[in-house]
């Protein structure tokens, strides 16, 4: 069982009373952290590292994104989200093939574990690939394979039903460091019997369910002439909040659609970049979700064509800012609330409810940040500087389940420089051929 010392940190723990201990070692053995304060000085280890000077933290866990659409990173910038789905997005798809979902999720990887992140939540297509490169980096991650529902020509691979047989490969995977659950894209996409059919499913064979949810006022009033109900009241009817959940974006909820995902504890994601980006109105801000009742508010990316980056630190930097700013509020969601939403509350959405804590017993899932640097002095408050100051770049370690995946900044589980290149090629020849429009975005 290999053996890790981690000496000399400062520790921010997100325990309960939110600990933070100063010079302080971890020992992890095996998967799990099995000593946090002061290990014996005889102790012997397979590997020692001299964090003098550095943050351990929880690795983040990033709660909604399309990993492999870093091929479409640049690719479709200055348009309005109808636009950039109909004229870019689902235009470009149509020529995906497989092994470009592999290679575009190999990059993701090496992005998010340069940054910090040790596991993600997926929504997109030829999910078997991208639970190849899950397993070869060492990430964790819950895979959905994107499903409309209107059309075998409209989909990118398997319907519903062929789903399950991907799961049924790479459910609890590379030692229990995948899961698995079902993708219907949204229910603005999805068919209502599409939606009970994925319901049904859920219920059959236990599996969780990740989806897009009232991302703008137009979706909500639209679903309200089309089926009477807000999109939240119509999955609440199909039954869909029966199971475990995770619904992204949900930016425009009326009270009784908060009253409803507070009693059936859905997990929200949110991915406040991307709405700036493409200048998406929050209707409904974390604080209101916070007040209703809803505690299960995770962050995520996004894909990299919306965000541009997978940086979980610039997440929690710009979810603190852009709350404080909307709600004219320095007060409001304080640094450390926006950390815990992007390190337990997505380990947990994700199924990984072991991760996310820095305590003996816990699953070894933690980064190291060098403060050793000018923007990080002086280390008044070391959750401020965290999320404030620091920077993906600055993170020097990353250990998941117990295994190092970079040790001061080089990548030890995928070779970068092939995915580097491999992946620019495939893009460029992704964007310069032949391509139509595989489905059409209507609110």
């Amino acid at each position: 069982m290999a053996t890790i010392w981690i000496k000399h940190a400062d520790v921010i723990t997100l325990n309960e009373h939110g600990t933070l201990l100063h010079d302080a070692d971890i020992l992890i053995e095996g998967t799990r952290i099995k000593t946090i304060g002061t290990v014996p000085p005889d102790t012997q280890a397979d590997e020692i590292i001299n964090a003098a000077g550095y943050v351990a933290l929880p690795g983040f866990f990033n709660a909604h994104c399309h990993a492999p659409m870093t091929f479409e990173r640049g690719w479709a910038e200055d348009l309005p989200f109808p636009r950039w789905l109909n004229e870019k997005i689902w235009v470009a798809e149509s020529a995906l093939t497989p092994d470009d979902v592999y290679w575009g999720a190999a990059l993701a990887a090496c992005e998010m574990i340069r940054s910090g992140t040790v596991g993600f939540n997926d929504h997109y297509f030829h999910m078997n690939r991208v639970a190849e490169v899950v397993e070869q980096s060492g990430l964790k991650a819950m895979l959905a394979w994107c499903t409309f529902g209107i059309g075998d020509d409209k989909e990118i691979g398997p319907g519903a039903d062929a789903q399950i047989a991907f799961s049924r490969e790479w459910q609890n995977a590379a030692e229990g460091r995948i899961h698995t659950c079902l993708g219907p894209h949204s229910p603005y996409v999805c068919p209502p019997e599409f939606l009970k059919k994925i319901v049904e499913l859920a219920g059959q064979y236990d599996m969780a369910i990740h989806l897009h949810v009232a991302e703008s006022s137009e979706q909500v009033e639209n679903s309200q002439q089309r089926h009477g109900q807000t999109p939240v009241e119509q999955l609440n009817t199909l039954g869909v909040f029966e199971h475990r959940t995770i619904a992204a974006h949900s930016l425009a909820l009326t009270p009784t659609d908060c009253a409803i995902l507070a009693e059936k504890g859905v997990f929200i994601t949110r991915t406040p970049i991307t709405y700036m980006k493409l200048a998406m109105p929050i209707r409904t801000l974390i604080s209101e979700l916070r007040a209703a009742g809803i505690t299960r508010i995770a962050l995520g990316s996004d894909g990299p064509a919306s965000n541009a980056d997978m940086d979980m630190l610039a997440v929690v930097r710009q979810t603190v800012l852009l709350e404080k700013y909307l709600r004219v509020d320095p007060e409001a969601l304080p640094g450390d609330t926006a950390l815990r939403m992007a390190t337990q509350t997505g380990a947990q959405a994700l199924g990984f409810n072991e991760s996310g804590v820095l305590a003996e017993g816990r699953t070894a899932d933690l980064i190291l940040v060098n403060f050793n640097q000018p923007h990080l002095r002086p280390r008044h408050d070391l959750v401020a500087n965290l999320v404030h100051s620091a920077k993906g770049a600055d993170v020097t370690h990353v250990i998941s389940d117990g295994k190092l995946l970079m040790r001061d900044r080089i990548l030890l589980t995928l070779d970068e420089k092939r995915i580097l290149d491999e992946a620019e090629r495939r893009a460029f020849r992704m964007v310069n051929q032949n391509m139509n429009q595989v489905r059409e975005y209507q609110a």
